[in-house]
């Protein structure tokens, strides 16, 4: 339970981190196309997200405000895309049109100190029809349901312009809430709630400091329907919203490569539990899976870019299937990955290279190295985390001096889920997680 979301406008962001990429009339202002052998729009941001708390509830805890760390991911392809607390597919495209499949977080706006015993945020599905009227103003219309099909429909218009090294998008739109939606957000499952419309209103902006750095924020307002404002659990008319942060995106002060050196890849992994944690696994102190816990992994690596502040890094978008297998304390469990990551190469005296990502992790259900954790620890579980990657691995070529081998690389990497130190509500304000030693073999096209 909790209020309704103030989302980050975060697609804002997508747009203005990346070079102007030649588009046709087509496509719609947030559908910025990569050439497939080119360097693709993308980012990687931390943003600190606030929100003021509109329930009675506030008064038993003396909070107004609740805020949030969030990781977020950004990349436009053809037809996948990420932007920051929202995701999702092209299904059609024409002239000023657009048709997508939409998936979007929900935040949850309560005292932090009830988050973890509610079970973290959510997030809305459905569908998005956008429109282009000129380069500055475009409309969208999302049809939505929250998991349990509780439904709201939003209608947006906004602008996006462009200052010198600024990217401002001021937007307004008219949310409607069924009345489920209604009772369930704002009633808190305690009051019904007929169904109604909000007015929210904002900007969000970001500003080039140099090369790939920038720095994001925004605000936003909301006024509350009629119905919710008249009700027992909500004792404010407004809610408020800000953001601010910073990441990592194409410069957009150098034109778009046409090409580069990274290529796709293939990993398939095999590793095991360990109850240890990432200091003392790195640290050589680590402890081994009484039940013996594995799982298995695959992961495609999508080329981004190669190279990050002028550094040789080949950067990535991967995402995986992770198969956790059966045991005598859990039945088989599947996980769900989307990461950026990083390589950096080096010679020493043959070909190495380190790697690092971030991105979310979703598991269909608890694993038992999690939830023995968390158990430990008095914690709710939560099946959406933060998830990280570290590897190290070797040129199989360089290695045995066969040149036909030069795109195998075998290595180690810990398979890690968090939820950033109870920083994060949507992934439930827990602390702990999981790891995994995994060795893999590594192919690239």
């Amino acid at each position: 339970m909790g209020c309704a979301p103030l989302l980050v406008n975060a697609t804002v962001w997508a747009q203005s981190a990346v070079d102007d990429i030649e588009t046709n009339d087509s496509v719609s202002p947030y559908t910025l196309r990569a050439e497939r052998d080119g360097e693709a729009p993308w980012g990687i941001a931390a943003v600190i997200r606030g929100a003021s708390i509109p329930y009675a509830t506030k008064s038993v805890v003396e909070d107004s405000t609740v805020s949030t760390f969030v990781p977020m991911m950004f990349y436009q392809g053809d037809r996948f895309f990420l932007n920051g607390t929202e995701g999702g597919m092209c299904l059609f495209r024409k002239d000023k049109w657009e048709l997508n499949a939409l998936v979007r977080m929900h935040f949850i706006d309560i005292p932090s100190s009830f988050q973890n015993q509610i079970g973290g945020d959510t997030a809305d599905l459905g569908f998005q029809l956008k429109y282009k009227w000129d380069d500055e103003y475009y409309s969208k219309f999302d049809l939505l349901n929250d998991p349990e099909g509780r439904f709201k429909a939003q209608a947006s218009l906004g602008a996006d312009v462009t200052i010198d090294n600024w990217r401002i998008l001021p937007e307004v739109s008219a949310i409607f809430k069924g009345d489920r939606y209604n009772s369930y957000y704002y009633g808190l499952g305690l009051e019904p709630i007929d169904a109604g419309m909000d007015i929210k209103a904002g900007v969000g902006a970001s500003y080039h400091v140099a090369s790939h750095l920038y720095l994001l924020g925004g605000g936003f307002v909301r006024y509350f329907d009629g119905n919710v404002r008249d009700s027992q659990i909500v004792t404010d008319d407004w809610q408020g919203e800000l953001f601010l942060g910073f990441g990592f995106f194409n410069d957009r002060s150098k034109p778009k490569k046409s090409s580069i050196s990274t290529r796709p890849y293939l990993r398939l992994a095999h590793g095991w539990a360990t109850p240890s944690n990432i200091g003392d696994i790195f640290g050589g102190n680590m402890e081994d899976d009484p039940y013996n816990n594995q799982l298995t992994s695959v992961f495609y690596g999508h080329p981004l870019t190669d190279e990050l502040f002028g550094i040789p890094l080949d950067i990535y978008l991967t995402p995986g299937f992770v198969w956790h297998w059966e045991s005598e304390v859990q039945s088989s469990i599947q996980e769900y990955v989307i990461a950026i990551k990083a390589y950096y190469t080096f010679e020493w005296p043959v070909k190495w290279r380190f790697g690092v990502a971030e991105g979310l992790s979703y598991v269909s259900g608890i694993t038992h190295i999690e939830q023995a954790e968390m158990d430990e620890k008095g914690y709710e579980p939560s099946q959406l985390l933060n998830y990280l990657d570290f590897s190290v691995d070797v040129n199989v070529g360089d290695l045995i001096n066969q040149n036909s081998l030069d795109n195998l690389w075998v290595g180690y990497s810990l398979h890690h889920r968090s939820a950033i130190f109870e920083s994060a509500s949507q992934f439930g304000r827990i602390k702990g997680g999981s790891n995994y030693n995994t060795f893999y073999i590594q192919y690239d096209f």
